[in-house]
């Protein structure tokens, strides 16, 4: 049995802690360390930390983490719970809250597609953000 910090393998631990694990495991955490130290050296060497514009890929995945199942399920039940939020306005709001906000239209551009004062476009999508926040 080995002695080990967990303050040394885990960045959450602020304050030194210390539990006796079985030789394997302590090999394995040590292990774990140093593949994550030649790692870093690999991308410093290579100066992915320097230039984001290089087309090796290596920066892309340095830069790169990915999402847990539990993120992605929490990311679709959030885009699944704003579309029906947003397909539960009166049509009109739902239409100029889409053109605005999620395509990136002007105001002045819905107003002039639909005819109307560019006023009434952005009131109506003032009140169907509020009741979106009401029901989201």
């Amino acid at each position: 049995m080995t002695i080990i910090n967990l303050r040394d393998f885990y960045y959450w631990y602020t304050q030194d802690e210390y539990i006796e694990v079985s030789d394997d495991v302590a090999e394995a955490l040590r292990a774990s360390v140093r593949y994550e130290a030649a790692y870093q050296r690999r991308l410093s060497r290579h100066k992915a930390q320097y230039s984001l514009d290089c087309d090796d890929g290596i920066e892309y995945s340095a830069c790169l983490r990915e999402l847990t199942p539990d993120e992605v399920l929490e990311l679709k039940e959030r885009f699944c719970r704003l579309w029906n939020v947003l397909n539960s306005l009166p049509e009109i709001q739902g239409r100029r809250i889409d053109a605005c906000i999620i395509l990136g239209k002007s105001v002045k551009e819905v107003a002039r597609a639909e005819g109307v004062h560019e006023e009434s476009v952005r009131q109506s999508i003032q009140r169907g953000l509020e009741r979106m926040k009401k029901t989201f």
